[in-house]
């Protein structure tokens, strides 16, 4: 039985930051579980890594490295923490992250609010190589004088203790941040990244909300300068249709109401990269067969986060195992047989 919708209320009753807070507070007094153990199926190579299943935490749970290894214990294939920046940030002013429980979806507009990497140096570098993927997701502060001198020290600064490391230039929140992902500035800040590592392998987190070209444009560049995956993509600035009160805040809108974009900036991608690069898809995706439609669409890996707030912490283990059993129903032997299959 899962204890998740008996507790739900209690965690729903509460600011929906107050109630992030705790639960990274309960986590850390939680043992440290093994890492899951997934179906051999499941496994899946990606820039040289072995994922024990494709199902991924996405940015933005843990900020700050506290609770990796509890994730990976409760059945996600790898984590990624972060968005950690050179400095500490206390992020935008509060209220900041709203549930929209009719929509099934959450605004943030938290600004990249960490306690800097220097900080999470020391925690990362007691688990990262010792208990499962554990990638690190680099920002530029706010006040930063030099953003593509902070991603080129986000990447020395914290390579030795991160399996990969993603440049987030996809964020709304921080004003700005987004024009990176503009020709010269991209070319500019991958140079500067692709100067600075070493063996870690890069992959670049784009927006959903980009023009026609736009995609083609951001692959070639990502080629260029040796980027090794593309995570397709981050929060929206658009506004569907929603029925929560909540509806008119401002910030990166996302869950259930940001799957058909995400789903088809996945497609666009796809179809511009042709294969060239591996592309990892985040938005949306709360169900197996959410993750099914991505993986066949083209994309090697999945990530999620706000499905997490309302369906349990458990999630990763549901889908994998969904994955699995539809695998050996349709007769596949294993998830990369499904890559693309309807891209």
């Amino acid at each position: 039985m899962r204890l998740y919708p008996l507790i739900r209320p209690l965690a729903f009753a509460l600011d929906a930051e107050r109630a992030h807070r705790l639960t990274i507070a309960a986590l850390k007094m939680t043992p440290k579980l093994d890492p899951s153990r997934f179906p051999d199926s499941l496994r899946t190579s990606v820039a040289g890594l072995d994922f024990p299943s494709p199902v991924g935490l996405a940015a933005g749970f843990d900020k700050d490295g506290e609770v990796p290894e509890q994730m990976l214990g409760l059945g996600f294939g790898f984590v990624e923490v972060g968005t950690l920046t050179p400095k500490p940030q206390k992020g935008n002013p509060k209220p900041r992250l709203f549930r929209l429980v009719e929509d099934r979806a959450v605004i943030n507009r938290m600004g990249f609010n960490n306690g800097g990497q220097l900080a999470a140096l020391d925690r990362l570098r007691h688990t990262t190589h010792l208990h499962g993927v554990i990638g690190v997701n680099i920002g530029a502060n706010k006040d930063s004088e030099d953003r593509i001198a902070d991603y080129a020290l986000g990447v020395r600064r914290m390579e030795p203790v991160a399996r990969f490391l993603t440049v987030n230039i996809s964020s709304p929140n921080t004003p700005g941040l987004r024009g990176l992902q503009e020709e010269g500035e991209l070319r500019e800040l991958l140079a500067a990244v692709d100067e600075v590592r070493t063996s870690k392998p890069v992959f670049l987190k784009v927006a959903p909300d980009l023009n026609a070209g736009d995609h083609e444009r951001i692959v070639r560049a990502a080629l260029d300068h040796h980027v090794d995956a593309l995570i397709v993509s981050n929060t929206t600035i658009s506004r569907p249709a929603l029925k929560s009160r909540h509806a008119s805040e401002t910030g990166g809108l996302s869950g259930e109401p940001l799957k058909g974009l995400a789903h088809a900036a996945l497609r666009t991608f796809s179809n511009a990269s042709g294969g060239e690069i591996p592309l990892i898809a985040v938005g949306g995706i709360a169900t197996a067969d959410d993750a099914w439609e991505r993986i066949a669409a083209g994309a090697s890996l999945v990530q999620l986060y706000s499905a997490m707030v309302f369906d349990g912490p458990d999630i990763g283990r549901v889908i994998a195992a969904g994955l699995a059993e539809r695998l050996q129903r349709e007769g596949y032997s294993s998830i990369s047989e499904v890559i693309g299959t309807a891209a």
